[in-house]
């Protein structure tokens, strides 16, 4: 069971104890504990409810067996939720992961296509072209000052978050900021591929809104997957922010590791891949 919520494919699980029913037959109050993953507030708060109304319900029709007996002597299911990764249920512990999430994927994005427009818009680009520097340096040295400035962007909200919020850092914050810089290579590699559609700073920050805007819904960051009809959940896997927000929250809240996150990591680095190769073949054509 604890596998089974901590890799975040089940929200909650009934646990019934050995003996449950030879209490209830000799007329004792049996428990029954129902688990709630608690780091989607919104999805836990629902299953807290439901878990409520299911014991209700079941010791209701325990007393119908039993009429004409005092219903307070009547055997009856004691159902006891546990709330686990979030107890107090806090929504800063479930938007402040998002908001790292949307920082490396919307800063390193935005700046990176600005970037290198506005050294075609100047006509500074031409000049280095010409010199030995090869178009992959030249996008190195673009991107990596703002790599920099959206990794400190994050441990700034992170220490806020801890700090001011409360969230709490269950798992390894090296493996965070590692699997952060591998986030980067998506968010790089969609920022230099915008630079190559984009002739003004203008179309580049539009572009890079159009893919933040759908990432952000689609991505689980305000509405739960599960509750999206099936033709959005199935655009949802081609949205790299969906998978970094589980590995955020899956390092912060639950404290998992690389084993219980080995889909998204690799979901992660293939989006990388692919999307850096596809901006760096087109950002030579566009040199060229």
């Amino acid at each position: 069971m604890e596998v089974l919520v901590d890799s975040g494919r089940v929200r909650a699980g009934l646990i019934i104890p050995a003996g449950f029913s030879e209490e209830l037959a000799a007329g004792e109050q049996a428990q029954a504990a129902f688990v709630i993953d608690g780091s989607d507030p919104s999805v836990a708060n629902t299953v807290f409810a439901a878990s409520q109304s299911v014991g209700q319900a079941q010791s209701t029709r325990i007393m119908e067996r039993k009429l004409g007996l005092d219903p307070e002597k009547l055997p009856g299911i004691q159902v006891r939720p546990r709330v686990w990764y979030n107890p107090e249920m806090h929504s800063a512990n479930y938007m402040i992961p998002g908001i790292m999430g949307m920082i490396l994927y919307f800063l390193t994005a935005l700046f990176t296509s600005m970037s290198i427009v506005r050294e075609r818009e100047q006509g500074t680009i031409e000049q280095l072209i010409v010199t030995p520097i090869k178009s992959l340096e030249l996008v190195v040295a673009k991107v990596i000052p703002y790599v920099f400035v959206a990794f400190f962007d994050v441990l700034e909200i992170l220490a806020i978050g801890v700090f001011w919020f409360g969230v709490p850092v269950e798992g390894s914050l090296g493996l965070l900021l590692g699997l952060s810089a591998l986030f980067l290579l998506t968010s790089l590699g969609v920022g230099v591929f915008i630079s190559s559609m984009a002739n003004t700073q203008q179309e580049a920050m539009l572009l890079t809104f159009m893919t933040l805007f759908p990432s952000v819904f689609l991505a689980g960051f305000f509405f739960p997957i599960e509750a999206m009809p099936g033709w959005l959940r199935v655009i949802t896997y081609v949205v790299p922010l969906r998978y970094m927000l589980v590995v955020l929250r899956g390092i912060m809240l639950k404290g998992v590791g690389v084993q219980v996150l080995a889909q998204e990591v690799v979901a992660l680095a293939i989006f990388g891949i692919a999307i850096t190769l596809l901006a760096a073949k087109r950002f030579s054509k566009r040199l060229d």
